[in-house]
């Protein structure tokens, strides 16, 4: 595609994201930038309208989400910092059941492979899970389906949900995180920021990016070196381009087998939720944990968008960020040793040999450019 044709492709899916965003912000919706821009860029996507996030604007985006979601952090989330290995605990445990439930409901109701079933089945990581079914049988195309449609509907149903239980008045009130500070302290935050950025991406940390501007932010507005403020002209629109990121996952080829394996996916998407949900009702009787820390932090969803929303909606965004990196790092374990006993699809040496993690979840955990 010519320069003039790419601008004008990202032109367009960053139009269409901003008037999804417009309407649900008009609607009352909460997070109304996110949820707007994902639902449009989805549909627009798979009506066949070409929309396109490129690397580098997405990285930026997480770049500054992962600024705003540190300075979330407050001096109270120290205090709770003992609960949090029994957390994962619990959490990781639904995470087995969810996904030994739906390798069982995919095989017994719709007869699928044992192969797709259990890429399909484990809940996250889409980059490292594609990689690791690519060199298999496995068929791809169902596993991105289901993996992308849980996400959809994961976002969905979330937002509006932590929107009612936690009151409109939580959400997007005044000048959050932080003050608005001086040139100096913007300086120190992007600085340490970009350097704690750049060693997530060299370490491949699952959403490493992200996660490296996130504990920069924390450590500024922790220690009142630099708590200022992003404000809204930069953290709206990096809404936006998360929605449209999300959105564009699914393409006009996966509409047909949306539709095809809809009963597949909404049944594998209730069986993730309602199992996440019996570990977020222990973890919450267990431990005292606030409800919406723990839906954000046990929904089987990528890092980036809950985290997000932690932020969005003033849940803690480190212990949410946390979980899911404790998630996608079990799961980048296992996904190996359960991809040796499976037939291989082409004789080299396979992709989950050679690396620990693809270099591009460092980036994204879940983001469009994961292997196909």
């Amino acid at each position: 595609m010519s320069p003039v044709g790419a601008v004008a492709k990202l032109a367009l899916t960053l139009a269409l994201g901003t008037l999804g965003g417009a309407i649900a912000n008009a609607a009352g919706l909460p997070v109304a930038w996110l949820l707007g821009a994902t639902i449009a860029i989805a549909a627009a996507s798979l009506s066949g309208v070409p929309v396109t996030i490129p690397t580098r604007l997405r990285d930026a985006t997480f770049f500054v989400l992962g600024i705003q979601a540190g300075s979330g952090v407050t001096p109270e989330v120290l205090n709770q910092l003992a609960l949090w290995p029994l957390s994962f605990l619990i959490q990781m445990i639904g995470v087995v059941c969810v996904a030994a439930t739906t390798n069982l409901f995919l095989q017994r109701a719709f007869g699928w492979d044992r192969e797709t079933a259990l890429f399909a089945s484990l809940p996250g990581a889409l980059s490292f899970v594609l990689a690791a079914a690519s060199e298999t049988k496995a068929d791809m195309t169902r596993i991105i389906v289901v993996q992308s449609t849980r996400l959809l509907l994961l976002i969905g149903a979330l937002t509006p949900l932590l929107g009612w239980l936690e009151g409109g008045d939580a959400v997007n009130t005044g000048l959050r995180g932080g003050i608005v500070g001086s040139p100096l302290q913007y300086a120190l935050l992007m600085g340490s920021a970009l350097l704690l950025a750049w060693i997530g991406i060299r370490s491949r940390v699952p959403g490493g990016l992200i996660l490296g501007a996130l504990l920069a932010s924390a450590f500024m507005h922790g220690t009142e070196i630099a708590p200022v403020a992003i404000p809204a002209w930069v953290a709206t629109p990096a809404l936006v381009v998360l929605g449209c990121t999300i959105g564009g996952r699914l393409r006009r080829e996966d509409r047909d087998a949306m539709f095809q394996l809809l009963p597949a996916s909404l049944g594998a998407f209730a069986i993730g939720i309602v199992l996440s949900g019996l570990a977020g009702v222990a973890a919450l009787l267990l431990l005292g944990i606030t409800f919406g820390k723990i839906a954000l932090a046990y929904a089987p969803g990528a890092l980036e968008a809950l985290t997000v929303l932690a932020f969005q909606f003033n849940l803690d965004p480190a212990y949410v960020a946390a979980h899911h990196v404790v998630r996608f790092m079990c799961l980048a374990m296992i996904v190996p040793i359960l991809a040796r006993q499976l037939p291989r699809q082409r004789t080299e040496r396979n992709i989950v040999e050679r690396e620990a993690a693809p270099e591009a979840d460092a980036h994204d955990t879940s983001g469009p450019d994961a292997p196909k």
